[in-house]
C-alpha cells in the first residue's frame, strides 16, 4: 500500500519526457511548492488532488482564491459525490455550522487558543499588545470550558457581567479561574473598559457580519473533521477573498487548519497502522500560517496528516514558519522565482543548478528534490503534467453542491433563529425578576455616589412586546447592575447596554469628574499666577549681619516696597518678624530679594 505512487510530473532530461511520482510514505514528509504566479503550481496541485480523489483518498483543499476549489468539484466522480463537504462561506443562504470551540479535549484547548490568537495577531500586528493577548487568551480558555458556547461568547463575556458570572462558575482550569475571580474583578471600571475595548473591536469586526456569524455562531457543528479524516472523505473550502474578504478568508482558513490539527492529534487513541492517510492541500498557505503552524509540520507525520503547500515567494513566511518549512519538508519543488528567493534556495540545489538557472526557468518547468524511500534525491529538472481536459469533467458540479447543502448546511432563516434563541437562553434568568422601584441617586459630601438598592419582586417579564406606538420592545440586561431593561432596537450582543438608572449614575459620575478636573485646573492656574506675581513674598532667606544693616537702612529711608501683615521690628532682637520686599540697593542685597530677619 505504501508503494502506491502519485504521478505529478515528468522529467525533461535530454528532452526525454518520462512521468514520475511519489510514494505514500514519502508524502508523509510533506511537499512544498514555490514559484511566481502563473508558473504552473496550481495545475500540479489540481492533478494531484483529482488523482487522490479518484484513488479513494481522504483530501482537504483550502483555497483562498476559489478557482482551484471550483475546478476540483467539476471532476468529482459519481461514486464519491456523497463523500464531499463543499464549504463555501459566500453561499450565505445555506451556511454550514462550524464551531471551533465545540467539545475540545481539555489537553488540546491551549492549541485552539494559540491558533485563534495567532491569526488575530497576524491580522492586527500593528495594534497588537501583551495586555490584549493576555485578556483574550483567558477569555477563549474560559469559553472553551463553558458547554454550548461559540466564538460569539467571547465578546459577550466581556460585556455582560451576568453571563460572565455563569461562565466563570464552569471554569475548571484554576489559573484561568483565578484570573477572572481575583484579577479581572479587581480592575477599575475605567481600566476594564479600556482593556476590553480593543478585543471587542477586533473580534466584533468578524462577528458583526452575518456571513461569518451564521457559520461560527451555531452551537453544534454540522461537520466532524475527525470523521472526515477517518472515513477518507473530501473537504473542499472555497475561501475566495473576492467574495468574503481577505480577513474573513484568513480567519476561516486558520480555524479550519487548527481544527484539522486537533482532529489529527486526537488519533492518538488508535494504533498507527489503523490511521488512514489524509492529504491537506493549502494553496497560498502563507495566508493561514501562524506561529503554531510550525508544530503542525513537525508533528503531523506521526498522525498521517500529509501536507502539500504552495505559495509564491519566501518573504511571505514569518521568521518562525520559514525554518519549520525548510526543516521538515521532504520534497521541495521550485518553479521560477525572483533573485532574492533564488539566493536563499541556492544551498538546496548546489552544485547542479545555479541562481541563474532558477531565475530563468521556463514556464511550467521546475527543479526539485524528491523524497525517495525516505532519502532526498539529487536535484533534477522536470515539468508539471498538463491541465485536465474538458472531456474529463464529470458534470457533477451542481449535484455535489446540492448534496453537500442537504447534508451539512441549513437555511439562513433557521440559522439566524437558532443564534437569536441562543442569546435569549443566556438571558433567561434575567427575565425572571424586575425592579419595582427605581434606584435613587445620592451624592454625599465627599462626592461619592451611593445607590439605594430597591426591592425585588418575582414578577415575570415578557421577552418582547409591542407598545401603543407600535414600537417593538426588547428585553436586555444592563451590563452594570444586571437588571433587565427595555430598548427599542435589536441588541447586537457587542455594544454594552445600560438601564436608565445606571446611565444617570454614569452621567453623574462624568459630571462630577468634569467638575473635579475644572477645579484642579483652576487651582493649578492660580498657583502659576501667584508664583509669577509674588515670587519673592513666598520665599524666606536668611540674611547675614551685613544684610540686616542694609535692610534697616532701607527702612529708615523708606525704600521698602512690599510688606506682609505685622511688618514690625521686634523690640528685643531688632529683626523683622515677617518677610518684606525691598527695592534694589547697593551692597550685598540682591535685586528684589525677600528676606526674613
Amino acid at each position: 500500500m505504501d508503494n502506491e505512487i502519485t504521478i505529478f510530473g515528468e522529467t525533461t532530461f535530454r528532452n526525454k519526457f518520462k512521468k514520475f511520482g511519489i510514494k505514500i510514505d514519502d508524502r508523509r514528509r510533506h511537499m512544498y511548492f514555490i514559484g511566481k504566479t502563473g508558473m504552473g503550481k496550481s495545475t500540479v496541485l489540481e492533478n494531484m488532488i483529482i488523482q487522490d480523489i479518484r484513488n479513494g483518498k481522504g483530501v482537504a483543499v483550502v483555497d483562498p482564491h476559489g478557482d482551484l476549489a471550483e475546478k476540483v468539484i467539476e471532476y468529482i466522480p459519481s461514486e464519491r459525490i456523497n463523500d464531499v463537504v463543499y464549504f463555501n462561506p459566500s453561499d450565505m443562504e445555506y451556511p454550514i455550522a462550524f464551531n471551533v470551540v465545540e467539545q475540545v479535549d481539555p489537553q488540546l484547548r491551549h492549541l485552539v487558543a494559540s491558533g485563534l490568537i495567532g491569526v488575530f495577531q497576524k491580522l492586527w500586528a500593528d495594534s497588537w499588545g501583551p495586555r490584549l493577548e493576555y485578556i483574550l487568551r483567558n477569555t477563549i480558555l474560559a469559553v472553551l470550558d463553558y458547554p454550548g458556547s461559540t466564538l460569539l461568547a467571547v465578546t459577550r463575556m466581556l460585556a455582560d457581567k451576568a453571563f460572565r458570572k455563569k461562565v466563570v462558575e464552569k471554569i475548571k482550569d484554576p489559573v484561568v479561574k483565578s484570573f477572572w475571580v481575583n484579577e479581572f474583578t479587581g480592575y477599575a471600571d475605567k481600566f476594564a473598559s479600556e482593556a476590553v475595548a480593543p478585543i471587542q473591536n477586533k473580534v466584533g469586526q468578524f462577528l458583526s457580519t452575518s456571513l461569518i456569524r451564521n457559520i461560527i455562531g451555531q452551537v453544534k457543528s454540522s461537520i466532524n473533521v475527525r470523521e472526515i479524516m477517518d472515513e477518507s472523505k473530501i473537504l473542499i473550502m472555497n475561501l475566495s477573498k473576492g467574495r468574503i474578504g481577505e480577513d474573513n478568508s484568513a480567519l476561516m482558513g486558520a480555524m479550519m487548519i487548527t481544527k484539522i490539527q486537533l482532529a489529527a492529534m486526537s488519533r492518538v487513541d488508535s494504533p498507527e497502522k489503523e490511521r488512514k492517510d489524509f492529504y491537506l492541500y493549502i494553496d497560498e498557505f502563507q495566508n493561514f500560517t501562524t506561529e503554531s503552524f510550525a508544530s503542525i509540520l513537525s508533528e503531523a507525520r506521526k498522525y498521517h496528516l500529509n501536507l502539500i503547500m504552495a505559495h509564491q515567494y519566501i518573504e511571505q513566511l514569518g521568521e518562525t514558519v520559514k525554518p519549520a518549512v525548510f526543516g521538515n519538508v521532504g520534497t521541495l519543488v521550485v518553479f521560477r522565482v525572483g533573485a532574492a528567493d533564488a539566493e536563499e534556495l541556492m544551498p538546496e540545489f548546489m552544485p547542479i543548478f545555479t541562481n541563474e538557472d532558477i531565475v530563468n526557468l521556463p514556464k511550467y518547468e521546475c527543479y526539485l528534490k524528491l523524497m525517495i524511500d525516505g532519502i532526498a534525491s539529487d536535484p533534477f529538472s522536470a515539468r508539471g503534467l498538463p491541465p485536465l481536459t474538458e472531456k474529463e469533467k464529470t458534470g457533477n458540479k451542481e449535484k455535489v453542491i446540492n448534496v453537500s447543502r442537504e447534508r451539512y448546511a441549513s437555511r439562513r432563516e433557521l440559522v439566524e433563529d437558532k443564534i437569536s434563541r441562543w442569546h435569549e437562553d443566556r438571558q433567561e434568568a434575567n427575565n425572571k425578576i424586575m425592579y419595582t422601584d427605581k434606584p435613587k441617586l445620592n451624592i454625599n459630601r465627599g462626592g461619592n455616589i451611593q445607590k439605594n438598592k430597591p426591592k425585588i419582586n418575582n414578577i415575570p417579564i415578557p421577552k418582547s412586546e409591542i407598545t401603543n406606538n407600535k414600537i417593538y420592545q426588547h428585553q436586555v440586561q444592563c451590563v452594570k447592575c444586571g437588571i433587565t431593561t427595555t430598548v427599542s432596537f435589536v441588541p447586537d450582543g457587542i455594544r454594552p447596554i445600560f438601564c436608565k438608572n445606571c446611565l444617570s449614575i454614569i452621567r453623574e459620575e462624568k459630571r462630577l469628574e468634569m467638575i473635579d478636573r475644572k477645579k484642579t485646573k483652576k487651582e493649578e492656574l492660580n498657583k502659576i499666577y501667584s508664583y509669577k506675581n509674588n515670587i519673592d513674598t513666598s520665599t524666606e532667606a536668611l540674611a547675614s549681619e551685613q544684610q540686616e544693616v542694609s535692610l534697616k537702612k532701607a527702612i529708615a529711608e523708606g525704600n521698602i516696597i512690599g510688606f506682609k501683615q505685622n511688618n514690625k521690628i521686634k523690640a528685643d532682637t531688632g529683626k523683622f518678624k515677617n518677610t518684606v520686599r525691598i527695592k534694589p540697593q547697593a551692597g550685598n542685597l540682591s535685586e528684589n530679594k525677600a528676606v526674613k530677619l
